[in-house]
């Protein structure tokens, strides 16, 4: 799965912001939220703040570490290439939404790119040439916005976390007994919404994209995240 991601994130990860596109590998498969920690090599809750430019003069932000939910903690500030959100483009992940990425991630680069100045975000991080990099790829949650410590998105991959140490043979039991528990609770709507995206790692890995979005604003069309109909 990694080596799959790399290649279709590839482009987007090499380009300056100005000029953020993506490329999608043939076959490829937008991974599911427990691949999603399961590949990661860095999962950091972390607070936004401007960054300074690189050589290259490409804008970068400062990620302040808050918690390491995988892997060790940084000892100082992460610096990413993305961009701080002007009022115009600042925009909060959907705290309910646990199945598509942030919007943005439909608008061109393939995965968002502009944080509001001091969000609280769920970064998952892969290590590369010595320099940390988007994990999960295109159309990947890989940086959503967790404003509170109950957050669903944070209740569920901490969840996912705990599932991912397990041997893999006792993973898919450890899930089911989950998404049971928490659908039982038919009058709490979080707990729903958490039951239904375990529910979608039972059924195993996302159907390769097809189709073509439409293009935003005159850019080159886009592959639909959703996958082939059933």
């Amino acid at each position: 799965m990694r080596s799959l991601l790399s290649l279709a994130a590839l482009a987007l990860v090499a380009a300056p912001l100005s000029a953020y596109a993506c490329s999608i590998a043939p076959g490829y498969r937008v991974p599911t939220n427990m691949e999603l920690v399961e590949d990661a090599d860095l999962i950091l809750l972390g607070t936004v703040t401007a960054g300074d430019s690189d050589d290259t003069g490409q804008q970068m932000i400062a990620i302040k570490p808050v918690e390491a939910l995988k892997g060790a903690m940084p000892s100082a500030p992460i610096a990413l290439p993305a961009m701080i959100a002007t009022d115009r483009a600042a925009q909060l992940s959907n705290p309910y939404e646990l199945k598509q990425a942030h919007p943005q991630s439909l608008a061109g680069a393939c995965v968002r790119y502009i944080f509001p100045r001091g969000s609280r975000v769920l970064f998952f991080l892969d290590r590369q040439d010595s320099e940390w990099q988007v994990s999960g790829g295109p159309f990947s949650p890989w940086a959503e916005d967790v404003l509170t410590d109950d957050a669903p998105w944070l209740q569920t991959v901490r969840f996912y976390i705990a599932v991912a140490k397990l041997p893999e043979a006792e993973r898919a039991a450890a899930l089911a007994a989950r998404r049971e528990e928490l659908a039982a609770i038919d009058d709490d709507p979080v707990a729903q919404l958490i039951a239904a995206d375990i529910g979608r790692q039972l059924e195993g890995p996302n159907a390769p994209l097809r189709d073509a979005l439409p293009p935003p604003d005159g850019a080159a069309p886009q592959p639909d995240p959703s996958g082939p109909e059933a």
